[in-house]
């Protein structure tokens, strides 16, 4: 590893072990008192959720059976927040009571009073000791979008003394959050307290000046955090998704609050919303980059009915650092930009030039993406360069994220050693849509600079793309071994034609002819971002020596559906 990328890490960890002394500092008893005061009398307004909700996942609850982050734990009558289950996704789940919108599509006085009783089992099990996974930053402010969100189902038909209850822990957990959110890491999490922080001002009673300093500090998080472009500074496409479904509730809230929100908020927005049209293939599902895992087309659909700008998608991200090309019915998204900052670096792959291909209601060529629900230890997998649709070097990936066990167990695996330098020209013309994108992430290791270029046909035809490896010294010229991978969507089949090319052919859609200068084989590949969980796929590879073999060219070509070949 090298000797900058060591200083970074062990500068991450040292904030990491600050912040958690601060935080034990925070939650002992001679800082607790801080927590306590006068709790508020009602909860002026339940923000709606756009978050979809199924009424069956109510039934199975108030049958003790959770099935949470893709796992489900039966209770056998006992309370959930009392069960030793390891599984820390379930366990954030739990905590986070996103599942209260399940009670609340239910209606029944069954399932409110269901939503009351768990509710109250977390306050008797948690609420008055500040430590684990219930009380984590981040938990703490998605439960507490959840518990305003669905204040009205849980208070519905409740006693006085649950509802002081409620209302006490409601406002403790509003002033530990106030006093971490500081020292909380950049990222998705940070601007989802201060989201939380804003939604508490708004739905609670409060004086004038904790609605001004919620807003003000939320403004500043979605100043630095949402991109000009609408990315997310993680550059994970589910971050844009994630945010938008608590941050266009937010917008509502002031307007029924008769607020007005802030410049900030509105113009995140309003770029932000773009920008998920921007990851969108055309069967709804959202590019895999980044630690983008399965996607929940309904969701993506209700949060879109909210984009007034009705426009096509953007084509270029630059901040964000990504390319779309889209003709006739053909998108082509591309990761063209440099790694993440280190502190939201945690779901980052080593992905760059990587790219995927659509076709109509179809996916083409994809990347592995992330099992969202599955083992840990997996998802290392779905991260390296081999596992997307560009080229490695050496087997080797183009970025790092396997640390020593002292530095992974603090602050886990974000991407280290990536690009230093990625520059994109974009080549549009008449008829045509393309770019050139290169990167030095293989420079420094094996002296070969890396170059795509890709252009889409008018009508969406074609995608010819042209790999260019140039040797700039540096380690010896054997080792220069190129893989260029395109992996392959689960549902496409793959076939030789009697000309002895390779036809991607989905069930009762068009053909891509895949033709190339260089000799393919078909490996066998997996696609980690199934919804069912990870299913075998293929992947066409192209392997040659950069020294031999300066250039790859190669290319899809859409044609028409013609009587079945024989299978790869």
């Amino acid at each position: 590893m090298a000797a900058a990328s060591t200083r970074r890490l062990w500068t991450l960890v040292a904030r990491e072990y600050w912040r958690r002394g601060r935080r034990r500092l925070r939650t002992g008893p001679l800082y607790r008192w801080r927590y306590s005061g006068r709790t508020p009398e009602r909860v002026l307004i339940a923000p709606p959720d756009l978050r979809l909700a199924d009424p069956q996942v109510a039934v199975e609850i108030y049958h003790g059976r959770f099935p949470l982050s893709g796992h489900m734990v039966e209770t056998g009558g006992r309370s959930p927040f009392l069960l030793d289950v390891t599984d820390r996704g379930w366990l954030k789940s739990l905590n986070g009571f996103r599942w209260l919108r399940h009670m609340r599509a239910a209606g029944t006085e069954l399932a409110a009073a269901n939503a009351r009783a768990l509710v109250s089992d977390w306050i008797a099990a948690h609420g008055s000791h500040i430590a684990g996974v219930a009380w984590e930053p981040a938990m703490t402010a998605k439960r507490l979008i959840a518990w305003l969100q669905h204040s009205s189902v849980v208070l519905q038909g409740a006693e006085f003394a649950f509802y002081r209850s409620f209302l006490r822990s409601l406002a403790m957990q509003i002033r530990y959050l106030r006093s971490v959110v500081r020292e909380m890491p950049d990222g998705e999490g940070k601007l989802r307290a201060r989201i939380a922080l804003a939604y508490a001002a708004l739905s609670l009673p409060a004086p004038p000046s904790a609605l001004r300093n919620a807003t003000r500090n939320l403004a500043d998080e979605l100043e630095r955090q949402v991109l000009p472009d609408g990315g997310h500074i993680s550059r994970n496409p589910m971050a844009v998704m994630e945010l938008l479904a608590d941050l266009l509730p937010l917008r509502q809230t002031y307007a029924n609050q008769a607020e007005a929100p802030p410049g900030a908020l509105i113009g995140a927005v309003e770029r932000m919303l773009p920008a998920l049209r921007f990851f969108r293939h055309a069967d709804g599902s959202l590019a895999h980059f980044n630690g983008m895992g399965v996607t929940i087309h309904e969701r993506v659909a209700a949060i879109l009915r909210h984009d007034d700008t009705a426009g096509a998608p953007l084509l270029h991200a630059p901040h964000s650092g990504y390319e779309r090309l889209s003709m006739g019915g053909t998108v082509v998204i591309a990761d063209t930009g440099a790694p993440p900052p280190l502190e939201v670096a945690e779901a980052a792959h080593a992905g760059c030039l990587s790219f995927e291909l659509s076709s109509g209601r179809h996916q083409f060529v994809v990347n592995a993406g992330v099992d969202t629900y599955g083992a840990e230890e997996f998802r290392p997998l779905g991260r390296a360069t081999a596992a997307h649709s560009t080229a490695s070097i050496n087997d080797t990936s183009l970025a790092r994220f396997s640390h020593p066990e002292r530095i992974s167990s603090i602050i886990g695996a974000p991407l280290v050693d990536g690009p230093h330098e990625v520059r994109c020209d974009r080549l549009d013309q008449p008829g045509a849509q393309g770019f050139i994108a290169g990167h030095d992430g293989y420079v420094r290791r094996f002296g070969i600079y890396h170059e795509r270029r890709l252009t889409l046909s008018a009508e969406g035809e074609t995608l010819a793309g042209l790999d260019r490896f140039t040797l700039q010294g540096g380690p010896a010229s054997e080792q220069d071994a190129v893989a260029i991978r395109f992996h392959l969507h689960p549902e496409v089949e793959l076939f030789r034609d009697n000309q002895g090319r390779l036809v991607l052919a989905p069930p009762n859609a068009d053909r891509w002819f895949f033709s190339t200068n260089i000799a393919p084989r078909v490996e066998e590949s997996i696609f980690f971002a199934a919804l069912g969980g990870p299913r075998r796929s293929r992947q066409i590879v192209l392997a040659f020596r950069a020294s031999e073999v300066p250039e790859a060219q190669w290319q899809f070509q859409k044609k028409r559906r013609e009587p079945a070949m024989p299978q790869v």
